[in-house]
C-alpha cells in the first residue's frame, strides 16, 4: 500500500541546476520557497484576499530533492481563525520527472488575510456554511 499525498495539488515545478547546492541536492530554502508560494495560493483562495506568511511551524525535511525532479506541493487547510489560516503543505518529488513519487518535506504555514491597506482582515465564512473559528 503506497502513501498518497494529502490535499490539493497546488503547484508543480522542475528542480533546475541553478537551485543545486555544492553537494548536488536542491537547496532546502528553494524547497521552502516553493511551499510558501503554494501555501499563499491556497490561503489566498480560502481568504478571498491578499495574504502574508506569518509563521512556519513543524517543518520537516524527509528526503533530498535532486536536479530533474518535479516538485509537487499539496495543500490542505489545517485550521482557520478570525484573520488567519494555517495550511498543511506536503512536497513530493517525481524522481527524474517521470519516476517514483516520494514525499520530501512537510510543514504547516500560517497566513494572515490582509485588506487593501495591508492590515489584517477577517476571513469570510465558507460558502457551505462553515464558519471561521
Amino acid at each position: 500500500m503506497s502513501i498518497q499525498p494529502r490535499g490539493d495539488l497546488t503547484t508543480r515545478t522542475l528542480a533546475m541546476p541553478a537551485d543545486e547546492n555544492p553537494s548536488g541536492d536542491i537547496f532546502g530554502g528553494w524547497v521552502l520557497s516553493q511551499m510558501d508560494i503554494a501555501g499563499g495560493i491556497h490561503a489566498g483562495q480560502r481568504a478571498q484576499s491578499r495574504v502574508a506568511t506569518v509563521a512556519i511551524e513543524a517543518m520537516h525535511f524527509i528526503k533530498p530533492v535532486h536536479v530533474g525532479d518535479v516538485l509537487c506541493v499539496y495543500a490542505a487547510p489545517e485550521r482557520v481563525g478570525r484573520s488567519s489560516v494555517a495550511i498543511r503543505l506536503e512536497a513530493w518529488a517525481l524522481r527524474r520527472r517521470l519516476g517514483d513519487r516520494v514525499k520530501v518535506t512537510e510543514g504547516i504555514f500560517t497566513f494572515v488575510a490582509l485588506d487593501a491597506e495591508g492590515w489584517s482582515a477577517p476571513i469570510a465564512s465558507d460558502r457551505q456554511g462553515e464558519t471561521s473559528q
